[in-house]
């Protein structure tokens, strides 16, 4: 009968092979600091949007801020209020951003009517695989398409959203 390599070890000399593992590990990682961030208006030059709208790196993170039309919550009410932020989070700019600058964390996206906050989302870099992305990227997109015709593919793209981002809703813009 063969034993498992790890009986071989004391319990003191696993920890120490785990440590030293992790340590090498570590040493292979460039520092946080030599990972470059995009500049405001980098990140602007990635998005195209009509309506307005501005940009700024927080940290770590670059903010996204979009003025919504007030005509369009009226009409699209508290599904429009909802769906705003991830129209902009699941797109192939915000994937080709995280790609470009590896010291970005997080891309958080504001929407707004006039000075009123109607809805927020950050999108963490690691929380969506390639295989995530590419679904994001689909869902996002037949919306956009297809949205206005058939609401129930915003309603998928918020249900998306909210499971892959930390999202806040103004109680305002979303009341029944």
């Amino acid at each position: 009968m063969i034993s498992h390599p790890s009986r071989w070890l004391g319990p003191g000399l696993r920890t120490a092979a785990l440590l030293l593992s992790c340590a090498a590990f570590a040493a292979c990682q460039p520092p946080a600091e030599d990972l470059p961030l995009p500049t405001t208006e980098e990140v602007e030059s990635y998005y195209e949007y009509a309506s307005g709208l501005d940009a700024e790196v927080v940290g770590n993170v670059a903010v996204i801020t979009v003025e919504q039309s007030a005509q369009q919550l009226r009409r699209g009410g508290r599904l429009w209020a909802m769906v705003g932020p991830y129209i902009f989070l699941f797109t192939e700019e915000t994937r080709r951003l995280f790609e470009d600058y590896p010291g970005l964390a997080a891309v958080r996206v504001n929407t707004r009517v006039g000075s009123a906050q109607v809805a927020t989302a950050l999108l963490a870099r690691d929380e969506l695989p390639d295989i995530l992305w590419r679904r994001s990227l689909n869902i996002a997109g037949k919306a956009r398409r297809d949205g206005t015709q058939q609401m129930t593919l915003l309603e998928d793209l918020v249900e998306w959203g909210e499971a892959h981002t930390e999202h806040e809703y103004n109680e305002r813009f979303i009341r029944r």
